[in-house]
């Protein structure tokens, strides 16, 4: 059997970040061994085994077995290393958290419709799904802890799964102009800030977001290729660092491999 717990992932994916996060908290980090995938490439007949011929990442392979679906991961780890818990440990607080991680959802997907937009028509309409989504949260917050920084007094499960949200929607910044700083919600925009600026979240920066999104912002997911394309903006190869910062404009002509650095 075997003994070691491996995640299976794409490193800048928001879903696998939220456990690096989460360890990161607990000092754990090298008790997980994390795979990288290239989602460029056919997927592994072995990996695909695992996965039961899913293509969503993460999955976790533990001694007992397979695990998939992030949120049931990131509960998985708390618990199997229980030292610093991240997750509440009240009932009632760790219900209340639960309610706030229940409204993921609709914001990861609010998110991923608006840059993925291409219609200039329904721009306005998904920023507008995008506002209501902040103002939800910030409703919420202003309910459970109006004064305060975080949902409770730390740094906790909820931060651990949008924090990697929130840095995902710098491509919103970016590709739509999207600033949450305008829209004068501030117990949201101060929980959004603290999440960002925590030491433990910082796998990832805003260039690489950007660089490696583009596809996503012209309409592509998950490595797929755009017409007259011929490498993913998600291509390991060349490195983001060593690529220009794509064009902002995505209504117009698609970028090239050349001008995004990828030829």
């Amino acid at each position: 059997m075997q003994s070691e717990i491996v995640v299976y992932h794409i490193p800048v994916c928001p879903f696998s970040q939220r456990l690096e996060i989460l360890l990161e908290l607990k000092g754990k980090r090298d008790a997980v061994r994390f795979s990288v995938v290239d989602i460029t490439r056919p997927r592994d007949p072995a990996l695909l085994e695992l996965s039961r011929r899913s293509t969503a990442l993460p999955i976790m392979q533990t001694p007992h077995g397979v695990l998939k679906e992030s949120l049931v991961i990131l509960r998985f780890l708390d618990e199997l290393f229980p030292e610093k818990p991240v997750a509440r440990s009240d009932p009632y607080e760790r219900a209340v958290e639960s309610m706030l991680i229940a409204m993921e959802g609709d914001f990861t997907t609010a998110g991923y419709r608006f840059v993925m937009n291409q219609d200039r028509d329904r721009r306005a309409a998904c920023r507008d799904a995008m506002v209501a989504q902040y103002r939800r949260l910030n409703d919420f917050l202003e309910w459970q802890n109006p004064a305060g920084t975080y949902l409770f007094d730390r740094f906790g499960l909820a931060e651990a799964v949008f924090a990697p949200l929130f840095m995902r929607f710098w491509f919103l910044d970016y590709y739509e102009n999207f600033d949450v700083a305008d829209l004068g919600l501030e117990r949201v925009r101060r929980w959004r800030e603290a999440c960002l600026s925590l030491p433990a979240a910082q796998q990832v920066c805003k260039e690489e977001i950007v660089k490696l999104y583009y596809d996503y912002a012209m309409g592509a997911r998950n490595g797929a290729l755009l017409p007259d394309r011929r490498v993913s903006s998600f291509a390991f190869e060349p490195h983001w660092q060593d690529r220009p910062w794509p064009p902002r404009a995505k209504y117009g002509r698609p970028a090239t491999d050349s001008e995004l650095g990828l030829a």
